[in-house]
């Protein structure tokens, strides 16, 4: 279960050219800058020459251990295996009629038969509707519960960055995403782990 697109856009390429530019252009004007200009004392509202940050989440240790994922997650497996259970009964159902029909079938005259045909037909037309509404139901309450997660992180993440001490925080996913190298020293997960389940999400059971 995901609960963010790995993408790299061209805005965010921009954005990141344009850290990298702002952080250049502090290095060239420091060169010729008065030493006045180039105390943070003397200028307290000048953004310091590393103040373009970055950090990320790792997903899969975050769904790993955040309690109302968790919780939530075994809770939609459970409806997941309760449906499948069902429709394997009524598949079962039908398949002990079909095979009860084949046994009389030399006892019934033409009409009988194509009668229970036509039954059987109509059951299985109406097994495979009632599977795909069922399906389509889960499908519904995976895709809210994705959403009420992402907007969770999203409203953490929001006061957890309060300060502005970071300028992008990415997620990160082993073999499904764009970042290509990541310094562990930028990794906020576990900061990010503790503070959303002391939030008051509900422990798993």
């Amino acid at each position: 279960m995901r609960t963010r697109k790995q993408f790299v856009t061209k805005g965010l390429l921009a954005a990141l050219a344009a850290g990298l530019f702002m952080a250049c252009q502090g290095n060239k004007s420091g060169n010729s800058a008065t030493s006045a200009n180039s105390d943070p004392a003397a200028n307290p509202t000048a953004p310091a020459a590393a103040g373009f940050k970055i950090a990320y989440v790792d997903m899969d240790s975050l769904e790993a251990h955040f309690d109302y994922f968790k919780e939530k997650k075994s809770q939609l497996e459970q409806k997941q295996q309760q449906m499948e259970n069902q429709l394997k009964g009524k598949a079962n159902a039908l398949r002990s009629e079909y095979e009860d029909l084949q046994r009389k079938a030399s006892t019934l005259t033409q009409e009988q038969g194509e009668t229970a045909q036509r039954s059987l037909m109509a059951k299985q037309q109406q097994l495979e509707q009632e599977a795909q509404n069922m399906r389509a139901s889960y499908s519904e309450q995976e895709a809210k519960f994705t959403e009420e997660l992402q907007k969770k992180l999203d409203d953490y993440l929001k006061g957890f960055n309060a300060d502005k001490r970071y300028a992008f925080i990415f997620s990160y996913r082993a073999g499904q995403s764009n970042i290509l190298y990541r310094d562990q020293a930028y990794d906020v997960t576990s900061e990010v782990i503790k503070g959303i389940n002391e939030k008051g999400a509900t422990p798993a059971k």
